[in-house]
């Protein structure tokens, strides 16, 4: 088993922060190999940004995603960018608001979360990379979603852990109705 996951959005977003959680779920508090890679353009805040995680049960001996099996997108240059890598039969998440523009998307599964306005109705508008990622756990079923509680508090700022459990949460819940229907 090797999953690939490939979160793009913009610098300032938490893009690198939502693969580092991911990354320490899998490895840290659930056993398996996990390795994160970033890039981001030279004017961080606000430019084009990525981070790439690669969670196997075996020894993973290329760290790069390729073709992502599953694509966590929050902004319309990076879903420009990206949605036509996505493996056949992948899952693409996606915040419809910040991405007005699609494309037909053919066999990849879509999920449209609306995480920024989630984030505001939280009162943070940051927190919307937490939001989204509680959605990937609730999706893709890949870690534990206690793991990756336990990787969001180890990784965030003291004092934000309330705000970024309750995103986790909503994000989750939020997802999980989704598959409901």
């Amino acid at each position: 088993m090797r999953v690939e996951v490939r979160f793009a959005g913009f610098g300032g977003q938490g893009i690198i922060k939502s693969g580092i959680i991911t990354a320490s779920a899998a490895c840290i508090y659930s056993g398996k190999n996990a390795v994160q890679t970033q890039s981001y353009g030279p004017e961080s805040r606000g430019g084009a940004c990525k981070s790439e995680v690669v969670i196997s049960e075996e020894e993973i001996d290329f760290p790069k995603v390729v073709e992502p099996d599953v694509l966590v997108v929050m902004s319309q240059h990076a879903y420009n960018e990206y949605a036509e890598n996505v493996k056949p039969n992948g899952t693409m998440i996606i915040d419809p608001d910040m991405i007005p523009h699609e494309k037909e998307s053919g066999s990849v599964k879509l999920f449209r979360i609306p995480a920024t306005k989630i984030a505001e109705e939280l009162g943070r508008k940051i927190v919307a990379n937490i939001v989204l990622l509680g959605a990937f756990v609730a999706i893709t079923g890949l870690l534990d979603k206690n793991a990756v509680k336990e990787s969001i508090k180890a990784n965030i700022p003291k004092g934000t852990e309330e705000l970024n459990l309750t995103a986790f949460e909503k994000g989750y819940e939020y997802a999980k109705n989704l598959l409901k229907s």
